[in-house]
């Protein structure tokens, strides 16, 4: 299992890029077929985007590129 640490200033969709780019020992460019192929990366961000008013609870899984991939809301991204 490998993961991004929390509180990245990445994005959450962008640091489930990282998370798999870095898995696969690739660019995060290269990486085929998109993220948005797998997951809209704008609901990401939305749902674990935390702001001085609202914090956030929860996680996402979903598959991509044959990965188990869970978002944290504490910016936590793993994959298995």
């Amino acid at each position: 299992m490998s993961g991004s640490p929390p509180h990245s200033p990445r994005s959450p969709s962008l640091r489930v890029v990282d998370a798999v780019a870095d898995a696969e020992g690739i660019d995060p460019v290269e990486l085929e077929p998109p993220l948005y192929d797998a997951v809209d990366p704008n609901a990401i961000d939305e749902l674990f985007t935390t702001t001085p008013s609202a914090s956030r609870n929860g996680r996402l899984n979903f598959q991509y590129r044959g990965y188990d991939v869970t978002v944290r809301s504490d910016g936590t991204v793993s994959l298995e």
